[in-house]
């Protein structure tokens, strides 16, 4: 009944960025896939859902996109971005470099831009039909069977759908009838943060007004603001603050107000931003919100993946890239197992630990990004962190490097940052400079905590690159 098989069609609920990528993957095995998406087709009409956002794409999601032929077209779109900019409120602009040479960056590439190609090159290969305006309303997961609403006509009908994977984002629909299982288990942990998005325009000639290849950050404490660079020489901007508050979306009612914070609080990036108060009252406030469910299947007949399964906050930027990976981990399984339930069981234990450690680190690097950031300890433990990167290639590892340059299991990345975080704290104790610390207390320290715990992993840091 649930043996893989390759004439089966599998059912894919979302053609959104993981959804576009998996349907690709299965159509490459020899699968026919159907994929329902409740959106209108992006490629034909402008799909209303705030201004579209950029993303970054690291080693993760880059190598996803290689498993099918597909990075160097994305390379050739997407922006290095070596390090972070900060624009403290003095205007004194400092670059804090996010690996150890210019070699390890991360990239600023259009969410809609990527949706489409690959959503093209999944139709491209003949096996993948997706439907649009179709919204999943119920699953019985015991026969197959689905309803679904056909948003253009208003008709609902029933379909059966042999494998159906939950690729629907944080508000999936396939996950919420998970939920009614006996035995399912979901949280949702909204941030008290939302956010909006803004725009610096490209200067004359398609100019870029800022450094190009950074990700510039205002922090500010309790909010910031960040932006990335785009193709066209605009950059994307994304204003966090908390709901609610003294310093708030609730507070800033006015355009009046809002030009005058943006005055005191991001006086550099003011002047570049021409349509600030149309934006902030025409755009809508985001909210972003962390999910972690268990356990992700039901037998064979079902699985989610990507945000559906997992999401995350936006703040390490790893959301795509860990839904990619769920895509390239899902593939190799499916080769390696006869039925689905074991292929879908293998990936929730390989998957569940990694997603809650990324999940966990992106709410802890909003932290670092809107308030140390700013901080000069923290900068100096950033300066020492990567001289002792350079110092003892190999052996010292951070966790930003793991995370974003390599595709070492995020569990493995948590934890190596929370013994080279130690470390790093340590041998900065009492250092104006840098280039002050002992390094010879340092090997000593990398040797006794780091090595051994790589040694113990080696498995997992094989998977390196």
């Amino acid at each position: 009944m649930h043996e893989i098989d390759r004439t089966q069609t599998v059912t894919v609920a979302g053609a959104g960025l993981v959804g576009s990528l998996m349907a690709l993957f299965l159509a490459r095995r020899g699968f026919q896939v159907e994929v329902l998406e409740r959106r209108p087709d992006m490629r034909r009409e402008t799909v209303d859902a705030g201004r579209s956002i950029n993303l970054a794409i690291s080693a993760r999601g880059l190598y996803a996109l290689r498993q099918v032929g597909l990075e160097e077209e994305a390379r050739r779109h997407a922006i290095p971005m070596r390090g972070r900019m900060i624009h403290p409120v003095s205007g004194a602009l400092a670059l804090q470099p996010y690996g150890k040479d210019d070699s390890q960056h991360i990239n600023s590439i259009s969410r809609a831009w990527l949706n489409q190609y690959l959503m093209t090159h999944a139709e491209g290969t003949g096996r993948v039909r997706i439907r649009f305006k179709q919204r999943l309303q119920h699953v019985d997961f015991d026969s197959g069977a689905l309803s679904v609403l056909d948003e253009a006509s208003g008709a609902t009908r029933e379909e059966r759908a042999t494998v159906l994977l939950g690729a629907d984002g944080s508000g999936s629909a396939v996950r919420q009838e998970m939920a009614r299982r006996p035995g399912y288990q979901s949280t949702q942990e909204l941030l008290s943060h939302g956010y909006k998005e803004l725009t610096i325009p490209a200067g004359p000639g398609g100019s870029f007004r800022m450094e190009k290849h950074a990700l510039h950050i205002w922090p500010r404490g309790s909010f910031m603001l960040i932006a990335l660079p785009n193709e066209d020489g605009s950059f994307t901007c994304t204003l966090f603050l908390p709901f609610e508050g003294p310093v708030s979306f609730a507070s800033l009612d006015s355009p009046g107000k809002v030009s005058a914070f943006f005055q005191e609080k991001f006086p550099d990036a003011l002047p570049l931003i021409p349509e600030l108060t149309h934006d902030f009252f025409h755009h809508p406030t985001g909210s972003m919100v962390t999910v972690k469910s268990e356990p992700w299947h039901v037998g064979g007949r079902a699985l989610v993946l990507g945000d559906a399964a997992h999401a995350i906050v936006p703040f390490f930027g790893q959301g795509m890239n860990c839904g990619f990976e769920d895509c390239g981990v899902l593939d190799g399984l499916l080769s390696r197992h006869s039925r689905w339930e074991e292929a879908f069981s293998e990936f929730f234990r390989l998957r569940k630990s990694n997603a809650d450690a990324i999940a966990d680190m992106a709410v802890e690097n909003f932290i670092e990004m809107r308030d140390s950031t700013a901080n000069p300890r923290f900068l100096l433990e950033k300066q020492v962190e990567k001289l002792l990167l350079n110092a003892f290639p190999g052996q010292f590892l951070s966790r930003y490097t793991l995370v974003s340059f390599s595709r070492v299991p995020y569990r493995l990345a948590y934890e190596v940052g929370s013994i080279a975080g130690g470390i790093v704290s340590e041998l900065s104790e009492g250092l104006s400079r840098a280039e002050e610390v002992d390094l010879d207390r340092a090997a000593r320290l990398v040797r006794e905590r780091l090595v051994p715990f790589v040694e113990e992993h080696s498995d997992g840091f094989r998977l390196e690159g």
